[in-house]
């Protein structure tokens, strides 16, 4: 029997919209990149259970790589709250400079307005994988959603988990073993 769970980390494709947003979840996925997703569909297990979280880019990208996904909200992207559908440069108008910066410089345990905090992420992330079954999972997400699992895996706090890139299109890949974790490969093109 498979005890373990390889777990192939997609983040979604780029947000169709405009740059220095914090994208509220029904923002659409820029799909254009025919190689990339190409790329992807070929790396990726044949017969794997598909997730990705309820917002619209994670959807339409998992439909992209002919995926029938599971929507599950564990893995949705931090909640920004009141800060959600704005651009940075008006909330650090906003909030004063000092401010701004002063949020920044703790972003793992510091909550928006209204929002969670990026260490309420992993732990909700945390509940989504004890419930992902052993075999091949492909989950179609946000960075901040593979930061988590990469702080997870990794025992690391929230605030060294937010120094990994994880760009558009990137293939992460980590094991769930039955004691432990294995990273494979981490942002990969």
């Amino acid at each position: 029997m498979d005890r373990e769970t390889r777990l192939w980390l997609i983040r979604h494709a780029p947000v169709d919209g405009p740059r220095g947003v914090i994208h509220a979840p029904d923002a659409p996925a820029d799909l254009s990149d025919a190689a990339a997703f190409a790329s992807l569909q070929v790396r990726l297990p044949a017969h794997a259970r598909a997730v990705c979280s309820p917002a619209r880019r994670t959807r339409e990208t998992a439909v992209k790589l002919g995926l029938t996904a599971t929507e599950d909200d564990a893995f949705r992207e931090q909640d920004f709250g009141d800060w959600t559908g704005r651009r940075h440069s008006e909330i650090e108008a906003e909030l004063g400079a000092a401010a701004y910066r002063a949020f920044w410089q703790s972003p793992g345990s510091n909550r928006p307005p209204r929002g969670e905090s990026f260490a309420d992420q992993i732990a909700r992330a945390r509940a989504g994988l004890a419930r992902l079954p052993a075999g091949d999972v492909v989950l179609v997400v946000h960075s901040g959603t593979i930061r988590a699992i990469l702080a997870i895996a990794l025992e690391l706090a929230p605030e060294l988990a937010l120094r990994f890139v994880i760009d558009p299109l990137s293939l992460t890949r980590i094991d769930r073993l039955p004691n432990a974790w294995r990273v494979v490969a981490v942002n990969g093109r």
